[in-house]
């Protein structure tokens, strides 16, 4: 079996439709899950001045599994295809997975 890895991506709003439109077009093994979430943090750099007020930075976060393979190839096509988006990302070996 192939190692499984969870690949996230935290990106601004205004990219979740894309995002998901680029993601449904890729061919993951389980699909995804999207959420919105706040983001938070001591720089102010890039913020609004609501943001700065309220303290945190609404943003969109996607979630996949995917097999090394898959990761690299996604990885390659995100950069080319969102360079400059400031979309931020990290992967994490999945130990176990499995449905109930």
């Amino acid at each position: 079996m192939s190692e499984l890895l969870q690949l996230t991506l935290v990106a601004n709003p205004t990219l979740e439709e894309p995002l998901v439109e680029w993601l449904l077009e890729q061919e993951a093994r389980y699909g995804f899950t999207s959420s919105h979430i706040f983001a938070h943090s001591r720089s102010l750099e890039g913020l609004t001045l609501a943001e700065q007020v309220a303290g945190r930075r609404h943003q969109v976060r996607f979630q996949l599994c995917v097999d090394r393979p898959m990761l690299e190839s996604l990885l390659d096509i995100l950069r080319r295809e969102f360079a400059g988006s400031g979309i931020r990302y990290w992967v994490v070996p999945v130990v176990e997975e499995g449905a109930v």
